[in-house]
């Protein structure tokens, strides 16, 4: 009895291992992060675990099965689905099972894992791709869609990312606003039921709502500590992030392309490949999260990611639609004086037959002025040359003004409801860039600039409108391709422009920030974050960009918006950034042209740690009447603090500041810099040395109880 019990357990281990080795665990991790994922008995993929990374692999057995990983509609899911598809028959279900999967290097640190998923019943197939960037400690997902049926399957929602949480508490930040009003951050607490941030604009995306979001889980976030998701899509278009608490207070989190209005004909054969999501866990809060992105974007996203980037003087303040020649001449002698590296042309300059003298008309003729630029734009790329500045231009190439040649000549190609009255935003219309030849011709803006004019060094490119009067001449009966074809249309002639000018620097820009995704980025060497340049709206501007964004993407251009802000103010707050100025360098006092001289050198110096060393967020904006910033080479060696005094209130017990990020075994010498011509600091600790450990713990008296002041402290290891 005894031999026959012990025969049966060895059967019984047997069988248990052979069946384990059926259902693999798959693991996508980084140096920091574990994404683990089973195959269930019943063939399916599940989430097991997403958090701080596991080191033990022997553990993960004991971990609970989890929630199925890519749930399909039409099956016995209650709750939103990551995919819905239409089959040959009307059969809408889909049920996807373990198939294999594979783990690919990409490069040293990077690596590929692609699991395969079928349908049983329909050829169908769904593969996940998750890229782990190990060190940086950021995970790419993206779906492949595919199937084998006689006739195309219509895809209903194909998202990019379902990830699933079992937590007490989740705290949702999300990131909204309006023209002028960019990025604004929220925390909600998430409860039972379905919330969605998304996007219905088309081209002009996230006008009101950001691609990006952070998750804290079981308490609010906090910059320093707690769990935190931190999560972006990678699309130019509609978005969707569904966050749904079902009734056993699970989470699941769907990413991807929103799919109002776009069902999608998938032919047989091909494939449907989702946009990128990316993301990040830290158990450090916010802080960390952020520089995890920002080492990633630099590294491995951005356009010439590693490079420096150029300070600009852009005329657009100083004249606006009021210019000629000579006025641009001298224009380029005082970016020359200002010490700055480009002179950058704003909007205007173009038109013949409907000259653009206001935002009315002109726009799609982009050939010279010619009583404005008689010498074209080739006099000014040459005056610039012989000052030593680089010259850039600003091109809305997407749209079209009603009042232009080329919406006379190919109305075709611009989208509009055939049998509907015309409905405008900002004057203007979307051309269709689901046309091949509308493609062509956008590609063909950029590309004749560039081959008459090779010494063009940069190009602004807006885009003002979201599609409106929403329909496709080209597309016909495939009307709901539209929003998905006009992004791919889109990417199609930013990959153009690149393999021919790899080395050109472009400004992402969207009346705004209505454009400001990392895989527009791969083409991007930095975007505008806001019209509005108010210093005090734009430090919460930045705060809310840099959660995800590194500065070297965000552009900061000192203007004469608030005027009762010092210029010193102003340029302190815009050197947080891409330092640019747009602004009438003859309407300052001479102190302060001096001061925007010496603050172009200042900058100069300091570039290499704001623009690649790491951000730490020391002081919040929000709630509060001061804020400060610092950021910190990645020696530890150097580093640049920002404080600001905005409202400060009547008799305000002031508290010192504690710095982050350096080395607290070094000693590091404090000092103010950027002052005013004939200024001395006030600064109590200015030209001292202090452990690193002293500066981070007993920290510095940043703050003062003046309005609208501003200082930047240098701080440098001996």
């Amino acid at each position: 009895m005894k031999m026959r019990f012990f025969f049966l357990g060895v059967l019984l281990c047997v069988f248990m291992q052979l069946n384990a080795e059926e259902r693999p665990f798959i693991v996508v991790e980084t140096d920091d992060i574990s994404l683990i994922y089973q195959v269930g008995t019943d063939g399916r993929l599940y989430q097991s675990y997403l958090g701080e990374r596991l080191t033990n692999k022997n553990d993960y057995v004991h971990l609970p099965q989890g929630t199925e990983a890519y749930l399909t509609h039409g099956m016995e899911d209650y709750y939103e689905p990551a995919l819905h598809v239409l089959h040959n028959d009307g059969n809408p279900s889909a049920l996807l099972k373990y198939v294999s999967h594979e783990v690919n290097s990409l490069e040293e640190g990077v690596t590929e894992t692609i699991i395969d998923l079928k349908d049983e019943q329909y050829p169908i197939e769904v593969k996940i791709h998750f890229v782990a960037y190990s060190k940086n400690n950021v995970i790419k997902e993206f779906t492949e869609i595919l199937h084998h049926e006689k006739h195309p399957i219509i895809l209903e929602k194909y998202a990019s990312s379902m990830l699933h949480f079992a937590k007490e508490k989740y705290y949702l930040t999300e990131f909204t606003g309006d023209w002028a009003h960019e990025a604004n951050m929220s925390e909600t607490l998430l409860t039972f039921g379905k919330k969605e941030v998304d996007s219905k604009l088309g081209a002009r995306a996230n006008m009101f709502a950001s691609p990006f979001f952070q998750l804290s889980f079981d308490s609010p976030s906090t910059e320093n500590a707690g769990e935190v998701l931190v999560g972006t899509l990678g699309w130019t278009g509609n978005f969707r992030f569904t966050f749904e608490v079902d009734h056993l207070n699970r989470l699941r989190v769907i990413s991807g392309i929103n799919p109002y209005a776009s069902q999608y004909w998938l032919p047989s054969g091909e494939v449907f490949r989702t946009p990128d999501f990316y993301f990040t866990y830290s158990t450090k809060g916010r802080g960390e999260a952020s520089r995890r992105f920002h080492d990633w974007a630099r590294l491995h996203q951005i356009k010439n990611g590693q490079d420096s980037r150029m300070t600009l003087l852009n005329n657009w303040e100083a004249t606006y639609f009021d210019f000629d020649e000579n006025k641009l001449l001298s224009l380029i002698k005082d970016a020359k004086s200002l010490g700055v590296d480009m002179f950058l042309l704003d909007d205007g300059w173009f038109g013949n037959k409907y000259p653009r003298q206001s935002d009315t008309q002109g726009l799609g003729d982009w050939q010279e002025n010619a009583k404005k630029l008689p010498n074209g734009l080739g006099r000014l790329v040459e005056e610039a040359k012989m000052e030593g500045v680089k010259f850039g231009v600003w091109i809305e190439p997407e749209m079209v003004s009603p009042k232009s040649e080329l919406y006379e000549k190919h109305k075709d190609w611009v989208i509009h409801l055939p049998n509907r009255d015309e409905y405008y935003f900002r004057n203007q219309l979307v051309l269709d860039l689901s046309n091949p030849e509308v493609q062509d011709y956008v590609f063909g803006v950029v590309d004749g600039l560039m081959t008459r004019y090779p010494g063009i060094a940069y190009f602004k490119w807006d885009c003002n409108s979201p599609i409106t009067n929403i329909y496709s001449m080209y597309l016909k009966d495939k009307q709901t391709h539209l929003y998905i074809d006009y992004v791919q249309g889109y990417y199609n002639v930013l990959e153009r422009i690149r393999a021919k000018y790899p080395d050109l620097s472009m400004m992402l820009c969207s009346g705004g920030g209505g454009r400001t995704d990392y895989e527009a980025l791969r083409y991007y060497t930095e975007f505008w974050p806001s019209d509005n340049t108010d210093p005090i709206e734009r430090l919460f501007i930045q705060w809310g960009y840099s959660q995800v964004f590194p500065s070297k993407v965000l552009c900061a251009h000192v203007t004469s918006w608030n005027k009762k802000a010092s210029i010193k103010f102003r340029t302190d707050v815009a050197m947080m950034g891409k330092l640019g100025f747009d602004i009438n360098l003859h309407e300052l006092s001479e102190q302060e042209r001096e001061f925007c001289i010496q603050a172009v050198r200042q900058y100069n110096e300091m570039k290499p740690i704001i623009l690649d060393g790491d951000l730490y967020r020391l002081v919040s904006p929000y709630g509060r009447q001061h804020t400060s910033s610092m950021y910190v080479d990645k020696l530890k060696n150097k580093a640049v603090v920002f404080a600001f005094d905005i409202h400060p209130r009547y008799g305000e017990h002031l508290l010192p500041v504690c710095l982050d990020g350096l080395d607290p075994n070094k000693l590091y010498k404090v000092e103010e810099v950027n002052l005013m011509k004939g200024s001395k600091s006030s600064l109590s600790e200015n030209g001292k040395v202090f452990s690193g450990n002293y500066l981070m713990t007993a920290g510095l008296r940043l703050f003062s109880s003046q309005e609208l002041f501003s200082r930047i402290v240098k701080i440098e290891a001996l």
